[in-house]
This record gives structure tokens, C-alpha cells and sequence, in this order.
């Protein structure tokens, strides 16, 4: 399947600034909530809301990029272990289908890889090589 080879660079920026603008939607959903739910500690949810709108927006933009966007897998890594999985729940616990971690799961893949790669085209990061 090479009918898509050319367009590989704008293909992976849109990929990141789509990434970017969905994780920063939740940063933003955070901060305007109001406060912490009842089984988190404010001061994380305030930490993730702040780290999701900011680095979200620097990935959206591509301005340190790939700092931006190992923080948010880190981000999205302590976020799965800490709310999702359940070492003691078999293997539904394990499972981020039935634990309601894919979600997490998938952000800290695919910013791991970002991070990895960099910003690519489209990016401020780009222009300032």
C-alpha cells in the first residue's frame, strides 16, 4: 500500500494535532468542572487538567513537541495504573476493556511515539531547526 508514501509527513501532523486538540479538550473539561470527583485527590486533577490543556496545546502547535508529549504518555501511564487498573480484579482488572482504561491506554501509546518521532511537519519545532 504505497498510494499514501507521499503524503506520510502530512498525514502524521494531522494525526498529531488531532491527538493534541482532543487531549487538550480534556484538560479544558477538567478545569471548568468545578472541582475534583469524590474518588480523586484535587490536587491531581487540577496537575492533569493543567498538564492535558498545556500539552495538548504545545502538541497541537508543535512547540516542544516531544517534551510536551512524553509528559502527557507519562501522564496518561500513571492515569491508567492509578484510576483503571486493578491488580486484585482478575483479568477484567488487567483488561483496559472491562476497566475502562483503553482510552488512557491508547493516549499513552500514541504520544510515546510522538515523542519518539518528534513534531514532524506543520510544527513550530519544524521552523525553529
Amino acid at each position: 500500500m504505497n498510494f499514501l508514501q507521499d503524503k506520510k509527513a502530512e498525514i502524521y501532523a494531522l494525526g498529531r494535532i488531532v491527538f493534541g486538540f482532543l487531549f487538550m479538550l480534556h484538560g479544558i473539561g477538567k478545569l471548568t468542572a468545578g472541582g475534583a470527583p469524590d474518588y480523586m485527590w484535587a490536587w491531581a486533577f487540577w496537575v492533569a487538567g493543567l498538564l492535558e490543556t498545556i500539552g495538548g496545546a504545545l502538541i497541537v502547535v508543535g512547540l516542544f513537541g516531544q517534551i510536551a508529549a512524553f509528559l502527557c504518555s507519562g501522564l496518561m501511564a500513571v492515569a491508567f495504573f492509578s484510576m483503571h487498573f486493578n491488580l486484585g480484579g482478575g483479568i477484567e482488572g488487567w483488561n483496559p476493556l472491562t476497566n475502562k482504561g483503553e482510552l488512557a491506554v491508547l493516549y499513552c501509546f500514541g504520544f510515546l511515539v510522538m515523542a519518539a518521532n518528534g513534531t514532524g511537519t506543520w510544527s513550530v519545532d519544524s521552523k525553529r531547526e
